[in-house]
């Protein structure tokens, strides 16, 4: 089968390029080299690298309609990685992220419904952060989807979520949560998701939306400081600076390999009970913050001071980790990689490449400047 990747050379959509070829998949790849994922040489980028000559690449954007009928020639199978990434970014670059995600995704979607292609499936990356605040459960059984902490609740350092004065207690989001994204990325992830579903459903076409949870492992970008706190603490480890824990450092999240979320596309492209489905992707494990500090120190054998500061973003969610029962039942998927190995992994790659210079004050700040961050 054709196969176009759309953000195929980005951190998941190399590594999937890479098992398609070996799997005799020809594949091609629309990407807009982004800097933001790539540094400022983007065509010198590890990831570019990783697939050029590989695939068809064609260096195009989503919100392109010339681009997207070029990549679509002769297309079987769309798997849509593209997207603009970072939930805090999201609450202040608001247009761009909507235009990009959304537009984006409706752009092909309706390109496919009013023209002959050879297009069967679309896999969607859709997001854990379309959940908001994961599932708790309260002292009488009963289940709540709790909205954002408030400023106030979070000036007190009462950062788990509440109802009628009782804490929450944390339990698996499953696919049936409710739905109630609290970012903007959220909201366009939301919407990507059911645009796809929708729209391929009306027109015959298979769909299915894998919801990842925190991807991660050799290959993210070590330069964002926008879309995950291993790159971050990795830099400030590595150039013995302190680590700043936010909140308690008890916050969680469900830390999931690249490689497990690969193997996870790859059986929805093979596999048709997959189809017109949502699944999460994710370990089924949370981590804390706190943890993930501590096991990084101990791979790098580097040990920095700790300050759990009790800073806080407004936005953030406290807890989420997925209930992975759909995606073992009806696609045989299980993760391999658990977060031990993962990061041990993750931190023998790091080191294997030059540090970069990471803007993560300034991220703090931008935050900061709006309001975001105290």
């Amino acid at each position: 089968m054709n196969i176009l990747i759309t953000g195929g050379s980005g951190f998941i959509g190399s590594a999937l390029s890479i098992k398609l070829i070996q799997h005799n998949f020809k594949v091609t790849v629309l990407d807009n080299l982004s800097p933001q994922i790539h540094g400022n040489n983007p065509e010198n980028s590890e990831l570019y690298l990783k697939i050029k000559d590989k695939v068809t690449f064609i260096k195009g954007d989503v919100r392109n309609i010339d681009d997207w009928k070029e990549a679509l020639l002769n297309q079987d199978v769309i798997i849509h990685l593209a997207a603009e990434t970072g939930t805090g970014q999201s609450m202040y670059e608001i247009e761009r992220y909507v235009d990009v995600n959304t537009k984006g995704t409706a752009l092909f979607l309706d390109y496919i419904a009013n023209n002959n292609t050879n297009v069967k499936k679309v896999i969607i990356a859709s997001s854990r952060s379309i959940y908001g605040e994961g599932r708790y459960i309260d002292s009488n059984g009963n289940y709540h989807f709790p909205e954002s902490r408030k400023d106030s609740q979070m000036q007190q350092k009462r950062f788990e979520p509440e109802w009628n004065g009782e804490t929450l207690k944390l339990v698996a989001t499953d696919e049936n949560s409710k739905i109630h994204p609290i970012s903007v990325y959220g909201i366009t992830k939301q919407v990507q998701e059911q645009l796809v579903l929708n729209v391929c459903k009306s027109i015959g076409i298979a769909a299915v939306a894998l919801r990842f949870q925190n991807v991660y492992g050799p290959g993210q970008s070590l330069t964002n400081p926008y879309t995950g706190i291993l790159s971050v603490f990795s830099n400030l480890i590595l150039n013995r600076k302190a680590i700043n824990i936010f909140e308690d450092g008890l916050e969680s999240r469900d830390f999931v390999y690249i490689d497990d979320v690969v193997n996870s596309i790859y059986l929805a492209l093979i596999n048709d009970g997959a189809n017109n489905e949502s699944f999460n992707v994710g370990t089924g494990v949370p981590t804390t913050v706190l943890e993930v500090a501590t096991i990084l120190q101990k791979c790098y054998g580097i040990e920095v001071p700790t300050v759990i500061s009790g800073n806080y973003r407004l936005g953030d969610i406290r807890h989420n980790y997925a209930d992975i029962s759909k995606i073992k039942t009806k696609m045989n998927w299980t993760p391999k990689t658990n977060v031990k190995t993962g990061l041990e992994n993750f931190s023998k790659w790091v080191l294997s490449q030059k540090l970069p210079e990471i803007e993560y004050e300034k991220s703090l700040s931008e935050m900061k400047d709006k309001g975001m961050f105290k």
